[in-house]
């Protein structure tokens, strides 16, 4: 619900048709204000100044993103800057409550919002068979993009695994149409998952 008062750093167009709408809402009158002076004045002062420090970090961290996305793009000779990155991963217990997963990220960093689970389905799948999980997983996602005229396709793929998980990733995106819409990357953890010494597959190139 509305609050009663809101205080604004400059006049709406159209004010009163805001008032209305937010009023008819609440049931009660709202009142809007551009204070010029006294201690609601501070409280705006406070809030610009805030909002003018948030946009700055924010703006600071969308170009240091996009550093990091411009060296991915070279390292991994892509064509262009990825816009949206999708990583996936799988994750049982003993072979039961076999789950799959992807995060998203791209220019803005994370995005938690896009972030989905997959429960996994095929009756078929061996208890803990990481690869049959991947190729679900990423078949039911792929698949459901294909279908979708307006979906967007995630310019990279990373997929926790080495050279198995990646071939069948790759089966399970040609058998839904889907290969040439993005490119695939695995990552084998290194040794002792020690971070820094992962290797990375591509198809068609050397590790």
């Amino acid at each position: 619900d509305p609050p009663r008062q809101i205080l604004l750093s400059h006049a709406l167009a159209n004010e009163d048709l805001m008032v209305d709408a937010l009023s008819q809402k609440l049931g009660k009158k709202v009142e809007m204000l551009v204070p010029k002076r006294g201690e609601k004045a501070e409280i705006m002062e406070g809030a610009v100044r805030n909002a003018r420090e948030s946009l700055a970090r924010r703006m600071a961290e969308t170009q240091a993103q996009g550093k990091l996305l411009k060296g991915l793009a070279e390292a991994f000779g892509l064509e262009k800057v990825p816009q949206r990155i999708e990583v996936y991963d799988n994750s049982h217990i003993q072979g039961t409550n076999a789950i799959g997963a992807f995060i998203v990220a791209g220019p803005e960093g994370l995005n938690r919002r896009e972030y989905r689970t997959f429960n996994i389905k095929d009756v078929e799948t061996e208890p803990g068979d990481d690869y049959a999980m991947m190729r679900e997983v990423l078949r039911r996602r792929f698949a459901r993009l294909m279908k979708d005229d307006m979906a967007v396709f995630p310019d990279l793929v990373l997929i926790d695994g080495g050279k198995g998980q990646l071939s069948a990733v790759t089966e399970a995106l040609t058998e839904v149409g889907a290969l040439e819409k993005t490119t695939l990357v695995a990552i084998a953890k290194g040794p002792d998952r020690n971070a820094g010494r992962e290797t990375f597959h591509m198809n068609g190139r050397a590790e």
